[in-house]
């Protein structure tokens, strides 16, 4: 009677372990030989030769193993592959641990899930999550790009990377770095945080700020927190004995807020405190518009009670509603100033002198960067200087219908007056000590021109 009492309790417990922990939850472990030993109170198996690790749909192989019976962990050692459906997991060192489900290795790592190879010094996969976080000299490649950086979590169900440290994506003509990123690879969004930079080598273009968002299948990216673009063009200018000489120009744009398109057109926009920046130009306005694939830059009011947008050339300054420049490869072709526009031009040795235009439109040509003429249109208004071998010799003052100014060195060489011209002289007397009372109406020196420091300084 004890005796069957004894087998029926043996029974009843045998059960409960098999219910309590069942075969999916075990891992279980044979090879070509086994080896049973206890350490540090412990059952340990070595087992050695052609070893499979098996737990639910999780297989791994591998040359030898030191299973832990109580802890259902196991150590792999030797060519370790674990695979789960699509997924592989290869190393040549690492450990499963049952009770968590998850492979952890640190004797480099790579997962090919056959949409992305992942590779680094170490990692953890949790098979249940189906979620890996791989640390050091992390790589993942994919059909579209390489991304690096030193640490990665990665999403396999939800195909997200989150990659911190060292970030950097290279495409075809592309590169992206920052701090950390977040890449959703169905829906090809992307979002950048922290030291941003982007560079084009297809148009010589960087772009710098501290958060990017940029949505692929919509062509479409946007840039904020201190953006910065950079657009360096090399152009051959010259040719002498097989040798090139290049002139290189840099055009820089800052803002609050920039977009970037790309479906249609290749368009450039700033928005709020823009500053421009391009060797002897400059500007200050609250909209740009940047049309690369057309060489144009588009400034202008963004409502009836804002700002005009301001531009500088060399030692002239320019306002108006709306303001076109065309580029010519690296050099200014045609400036157009649409509705209120204003001209002055300032002196280089009596600064107190500014040669005035004011009219409805501007149009200024120039040739090598260099300004050629300028034409007015409608209800002119102009204030020049007047100077003779050198000397000051008063000033006049005109209207006419519309106007050509010729000028020589940025200064000044003819003025002419179409429709209706009036003139009126100032002798040098009347003029001088009180060049400051001779303005037109619209008159407004800005002292808030760009410099490069100026706008470089977001990136120190």
């Amino acid at each position: 009677m004890f005796k069957i009492l004894t087998a029926i309790i043996i029974i009843f417990s045998f059960s409960s372990l098999t219910f309590t922990q069942t075969d999916d939850e075990n891992i279980t472990v044979i090879g070509d030989s086994l080896i049973g030993k206890v350490v540090d109170g412990e059952s340990v198996r070595e087992v050695i030769g052609n070893v499979v690790l098996t737990q639910g749909d999780v297989v791994v192989t591998c040359n030898r193993a030191i299973q832990y019976l109580a802890k259902n962990e196991a150590e792999l050692i030797g060519n370790v592959v674990a695979r789960q459906d699509s997924l592989t997991l290869n190393t040549e060192k690492g450990f499963y641990y049952g009770n968590m489900r998850k492979a952890k290795s640190t004797s480099r790592v790579i997962l090919d899930d056959t949409k992305v190879v992942l590779s680094a010094d170490s990692g953890v996969y949790f098979f249940d999550e189906s979620r890996a976080f791989f640390q050091s000299n992390v790589r993942l490649i994919d059909s579209f790009s390489v991304l690096s950086s030193d640490e990665l979590t990665y999403f396999k169900k939800e195909d997200k990377t989150v990659a911190v440290n060292n970030v950097k994506v290279v495409e075809d003509n592309s590169e992206l770095n920052a701090d950390t990123l977040i890449h959703f690879r169905k829906t090809k969004i992307t979002y950048a945080d922290g030291n941003v930079k982007l560079i084009s080598n297809e148009n010589n273009t960087k772009v710098f700020s501290n958060h990017l968002e940029d949505y692929a299948n919509k062509k479409y990216t946007l840039i904020t927190e201190n953006p910065l673009m950079m657009q360096i063009d090399t152009t051959n200018t010259a040719e002498t004995d097989s040798l090139l000489e290049y002139s290189i120009d840099t055009l820089l744009i800052s803002c609050i807020t920039m977009e970037a398109f790309r479906d249609t057109v290749d368009l450039f926009k700033a928005m709020d405190s823009v500053k421009i920046y391009r060797g002897g130009f400059a500007s200050a306005n609250d909209y740009t518009l940047f049309l690369r694939s057309d060489d144009r830059i588009v400034t202008q009011k963004i409502n009836d009670e804002a700002l005009q947008p301001v531009l500088w050339y060399e030692n002239s300054q320019l306002t108006g509603d709306s303001i076109n420049i065309f580029l010519e490869g690296n050099d200014i072709k045609l400036l157009e100033v649409f509705n209120n526009a204003f001209m002055l031009s300032q002196n280089q040795d009596y600064n107190e002198r500014f040669d005035q235009s004011s009219s409805k439109n501007i149009k200024l040509h120039f040739a090598r960067s260099k300004l050629q003429r300028a034409e007015f249109g409608e209800k002119v208004q102009s204030i020049y200087f007047l100077f003779e071998d050198a000397e000051p010799n008063g000033l006049t003052k005109s209207t006419a219908m519309s106007a050509t100014i010729v000028f020589e060195n940025n200064e000044v060489s003819q003025v002419r007056l179409y429709g209706s011209p009036t003139s009126e002289y100032y002798p040098e007397e009347k003029v001088q000590g009180l060049e400051r009372t001779f303005t037109l109406p619209k008159f407004v020196l800005k002292e808030n021109r760009p410099s490069k420091n100026d706008l470089l300084k977001v990136l120190k």
